[in-house]
């Protein structure tokens, strides 16, 4: 099946997380970025998969962002919308032991700081902070620049993930915990994309949180030439990828060729587009 229709470019899907990816963790795209990733969008398959509900992606990018993409993947690929319409969602909630690991983390931590919101229910996924959703940008920074050295997410990760077998754990954004069931992360992507996009598709995935522990990981670690993976340090780090794109198009081609008979072999990334 084949939902994605009237496109040109349905060959590359371009994969996106957007917190840290696409903007500055928990805050809204920069305006220059914006206009010019507007206009890059138009005529490409475009895909937002990110461990924030819609509220909050729409948040950052803006409605106008949101609708021009052609799959926006919530929660870690748990809910997904088409063209701003729902399509699935997963029915996941957690359960009373899981909740009760996470208040006594929250008695533990030796982060001492606290705000509110620390327990986030979202469709198939549960989303965990020691300092709180509802901090400030500012608290926000402090605790991520205290848990990159002590790698106190990491750790608190791994414990859910021995407690609970069925389930996965693993670090989104700044200051959270994403939590769900094995398997529904964001490497669900690729089954999905492969199946109703087309099994020929060329995924390119960009993400800042692709090395092991982080919640781009999955995706990055099943996506196998001639699939890309972009690993970039911020919103600025894509910027620059995404105008820097000749030689990348050049590669793509090779790989197209490369088992292809010289009758079907092309020359320019537009053929494939």
């Amino acid at each position: 099946m084949n939902i994605i229709s009237n496109k040109t470019n349905k060959m590359i899907a371009h994969v996106f997380d957007v917190d840290g990816t696409l903007t500055p963790s928990r805050l809204s795209m920069d305006p220059k970025f914006k206009k010019y990733f507007l206009k890059w969008m138009k005529g490409k398959t475009v895909i937002f998969v990110t461990g924030s509900d819609k509220d909050k992606t729409i948040e950052q990018i803006g409605l106008d962002v949101w609708n021009e993409a052609s799959v926006c993947m919530q929660s870690c690929g748990n809910h997904i919308f088409v063209k701003g319409e729902e399509v699935s969602r997963n029915s996941w909630k957690a359960d009373e032991g899981l909740i009760s690991l996470l208040e006594q983390f929250l008695v533990i931590s030796k982060y001492r700081k606290r705000t509110s919101n620390h327990i986030e229910h979202r469709i198939g996924l549960c989303n965990f902070s020691v300092i709180g959703r509802d901090c400030s940008q500012r608290e926000r920074e402090d605790y991520a620049e205290w848990d990159d050295f002590n790698k106190e997410r990491l750790d608190m990760a791994q414990l859910i993930n021995e407690n609970f077998p069925e389930l996965e754990a693993s670090v989104g954004g700044q200051i959270s915990i994403d939590i769900h069931p094995k398997g529904a992360n964001k490497s669900q992507a690729k089954k999905w994309i492969l199946e109703n996009i087309g099994e020929d598709t060329v995924i390119r995935f960009y993400g800042d949180k692709t090395e092991k522990g982080g919640n781009d990981y999955d995706l990055a670690n099943v996506l196998k030439l001639p699939h890309e993976v972009f690993q970039v340090k911020d919103w600025e780090h894509t910027y620059r990828i995404l105008k820097d794109s000749k030689k990348r198009d050049k590669w793509l081609v090779d790989q197209y060729n490369r088992n292809r008979s010289s009758a079907d072999q092309i020359n320019n990334i537009d053929d494939i587009k």
